[in-house]
């Protein structure tokens, strides 16, 4: 009988520890409308790879209205909506940040060295890498046209969809 409890207890921390591990894919498919600060790009890498699909990635920093606008009403609305979340893996990058991030390559990091290697320096800029951290579209810079943004911004995740299903 006790051989019995604690082979359930080990389903049951298996199972616990899968869950856990898995537990912020849940949150981002969950399609609550906020994008993710990247923290580990080379397993969003894998992700996007296996589901064949670009990797997004908003470069902003703190205070930046043109950022925030651009998060408020084309990238939270994108990520709330199932079908963009089926073409796209969002995540955000503060350019002041020193926080910590795993590169497309797996290697160490900060969001600000990050964005110095990818050659940004005002915000904000939207771009699309695949799952080798290479760049699929011309980047979004800055922020001058609401009205055309949106189709600028389809325009680059389509072009990136497409060239990776390909």
């Amino acid at each position: 009988m006790k051989v019995k409890n604690m082979v359930g207890l080990g389903k049951a921390t298996l199972l616990a520890l899968i869950l856990t591990w898995m537990a912020p894919a849940w949150c981002y498919a969950a399609g609550n409308g906020e994008v993710p600060l990247a923290r580990d790009l080379a397993l969003d890498a894998k992700t996007a790879e296996a589901r064949r699909v670009p990797i997004l990635v908003m470069f902003t920093r703190p205070n930046c209205p043109f950022c925030a606008h651009v998060l408020k009403d084309f990238l939270e609305p994108m990520q709330r909506n199932a079908e963009y979340r089926a073409k796209v893996i969002m995540r955000k990058v503060n350019i002041s940040s020193q926080a910590k991030l795993r590169d497309f390559s797996g290697g160490a990091n900060t969001h600000r060295e990050f964005a110095l290697e990818s050659g940004v320096g005002m915000v904000p800029v939207v771009m699309l890498y695949d799952s080798w951290g290479e760049v699929l579209a011309e980047p979004l810079l800055g922020f001058s046209s609401p009205d055309y943004y949106g189709d600028f911004l389809d325009q680059r995740i389509n072009l990136a969809l497409a060239k990776i299903r390909k």
